[in-house]
């Protein structure tokens, strides 16, 4: 299979409006929620309290808007592929020889969790590693 590929590279920002935060926020509390599980492990997949009480953190809790700032603090591109936008962090090391490296996300992972790992693998020496390569690889 060919994939169809949209050369051109965009710029991208997080801008997300307070009206979308709030109906966001109004959706989470305006679930609906299941009866308790019957058994008093995992079983039955996550318990309805845990849930509950993560639903309460991002409808109450949650700053999105140091999220927003997090990643807009990053260079986010878009480009297309196949007919879909891809997102992408492009950061580059300060040393000349560095060896690229791309490092993707799983269902239901998210970029956020990788945003630790970005400047340790671009900087290793700010983080005590060196600007070589190890010579085993």
């Amino acid at each position: 299979m060919t994939a169809t590929v949209d050369a051109s590279v965009r710029r991208y920002r997080v801008e997300i409006s307070e009206k979308e935060r709030d109906d966001m926020r109004s959706r989470i509390a305006a679930t609906r929620w299941p009866e308790r599980e019957t058994v008093t492990d995992d079983s039955q997949g996550v318990p309805l309290a845990l849930m509950q009480d993560l639903a309460r953190y991002w409808a109450t809790s949650y700053d999105m808007g140091r999220c927003d700032a997090i990643l807009n603090g990053l260079p986010n591109f878009i480009t297309e592929i196949d007919g879909l936008d891809i997102h992408f962090i492009h950061v580059r090391s300060p040393h000349e020889h560095a060896l690229p490296i791309i490092v993707t996300h799983g269902w239901p992972g998210s970029i956020l969790e990788q945003l630790k790992i970005i400047e340790p693998l671009t900087n290793p020496t700010a983080h005590g590693g060196g600007a070589r390569m190890p010579s085993t690889w």
